[in-house]
């Protein structure tokens, strides 16, 4: 089956034919809907989100070692060190705790400053500290509903005698190489504060 059509040809109106191959290509064109539709809905497959992704690439300024300064959340302004990066790509930083109190913690290094100030932390041992090592306990209230709606004092978070121990033991690590370096201890006691007439653009840290 042809289509028909017509065409001027020196001023005269010529009727002409086309092809089925260039007739399904203008019905194509017309962006119409299709005629023919299924009896059934056909599920369409949905994205999956259950890959596993690749963890953000670190910034090249923060090695284990490098002393960072925080910028946001309970200890900003406070200097740590960074012992490594874990696989979700947070850092794992200490402050040591006995210097200015920042315990073992992850932190985004979109809140970080990496400063040029870097210990040797070889002799740290925290292959045994990934993600889940932080991961909360839910705990079971005994209280019930009446518990639940009791307009009580929030209960203060309680450390376990595990993390206790990994904290001292990581920071008797973290000690040694601050009291090699004069003054070391002092710079990461001291919090990082800007004046009115700084510019943190032009600064070198």
């Amino acid at each position: 089956v042809t289509n028909t059509t017509t065409k001027m040809t020196n001023g005269l109106r010529v009727l002409g034919t086309t092809g089925p191959k260039k007739a399904a290509k203008a019905a194509a064109s017309t962006s119409k809907s299709a005629r023919y539709y299924p009896a059934d809905d056909v599920p369409k497959a949905k994205h999956s989100r259950s890959k596993k992704q690749n963890a953000p690439k670190v910034r090249a300024s923060i090695t284990p070692g490098t002393v960072c300064i925080l910028l946001s959340g309970r200890f900003r302004g406070k200097r740590v060190v960074c012992l490594k990066a874990l696989e979700s790509g947070l850092l794992l930083v200490t402050g040591p705790y006995k210097i200015n109190g920042v315990p073992l913690r992850r932190v985004n290094q979109a809140y970080v400053i990496g400063t040029s100030t870097k210990i040797d932390v070889s002799g740290v041992d925290v292959s045994s500290i990934n993600d889940a090592y932080f991961a909360r306990v839910a705990e079971k209230s005994a209280d019930g509903e009446e518990g639940f709606f009791a307009n009580d004092a929030a209960k203060p978070a309680v450390v376990s005698d595990q993390r206790k121990a990994d904290q001292k033991k990581v920071d008797a690590a973290v000690l040694k190489a601050v009291e090699a370096t004069p003054l070391l201890k002092n710079y990461l006691g001291s919090n990082f504060t800007l004046g009115k007439h700084d510019r943190p653009h032009n600064m070198v840290f």
